[in-house]
């Protein structure tokens, strides 16, 4: 007998996210800017780092918004083969959960109907939605509002097999150095590694949800992400570009098998509002 889930329930859920996404960092990020402030030498990254703190518990404390970008809403979709949905369209009520959220909270409307004429949506639909269809009867929900202060720093690079280990780190390496100082560090960096252009991009988002300290299965790359992160935090970028050692608070790397003739490499910046809500229906 399949499992069934009403799409209010959905929207419910959705809309809710939405809001605590935007209020309330996760314990791991939490804790990696206290790290970062309990190291860093720096005068300037030290001032930057505590009115970072400051803000974080009052925007707890008071359930305001972390930023005021509060993000395009981009939602990964963990659906079990044995879920029915019930009372309408997923997307749909996906989409209206956004849409209640972002007005409930008071929650900025950044996203426009058309790329090129630009004409606001006012509720900040349509989200970003993602599909992964797996055996079970649960329905899991994940919401990560995506600011494009960081978003504008990401890129994508189609490298050659011959790159290798060498070129891969290069390439990570000069977008981080490139998109820190404009992404308020200190920043997040989720990579995707393999499968085809759009899945490298994919893996590199979903990379930025990964609890800080976690690393890769296998442990080459694990040792990749040690590597990168030290290597991004003697750059002497600093909090908000401004000096320090901080950075960076975290690498995660995504992989997927690819193409003899490519090695595909997306890097995602996210800022130190690295925000994500998950819930399981």
């Amino acid at each position: 007998m399949m499992k069934e889930i009403t799409v209010s329930q959905i929207t419910n859920t959705v809309a809710r996210l939405c809001i605590e996404a935007n209020t309330h960092l996760t314990e791991d990020v939490l804790k990696g800017i206290e790290t970062a402030d309990a190291s860093e030498v720096s005068p300037n990254g030290r001032m930057i780092l505590k009115t970072i703190m400051d803000n974080l518990k009052l925007a707890d404390e008071e359930a305001l918004p972390i930023c005021q970008d509060t993000g395009m809403a981009v939602v990964f979709v963990t659906l079990g083969q044995d879920v029915h949905i019930v009372g309408g369209s997923l997307d749909d009520a996906i989409n209206e959960g956004v849409r209640q959220g972002y007005t409930e909270g008071y929650l900025r409307k950044s996203v426009v109907a058309d790329p090129l004429n630009r004409r606001n949506t006012e509720d900040n639909t349509p989200a970003v939605i993602h599909y992964n269809i797996v055996p079970g009867d649960t329905l899991t929900l994940k919401v990560m509002p995506k600011g494009f202060g960081s978003e504008n720093t990401s890129a994508i690079k189609m490298l050659k097999p011959s790159d290798g280990k060498k070129g891969v780190m290069d390439f990570i390496l000069e977008i981080i150095e490139k998109g820190a100082p404009n992404a308020c560090a200190p920043i997040i960096v989720g990579v995707g590694i393999g499968g085809t252009f759009e899945k490298a991009a994919l893996m590199a988002k979903e990379a930025l949800s990964r609890p800080l300290e976690e690393h890769h299965p296998d442990p080459d790359y694990a040792e990749m992400e040690k590597q990168l992160l030290m290597a991004a935090n003697q750059t002497g970028i600093g909090p908000m570009g401004l000096g320090g050692l901080a950075t960076v608070l975290g690498v995660a790397i995504n992989t997927y098998p690819t193409h003899i003739a490519g090695l595909p490499v997306a890097v995602n910046i996210c800022c130190y509002v690295n925000r994500h809500a998950e819930t399981e229906l």
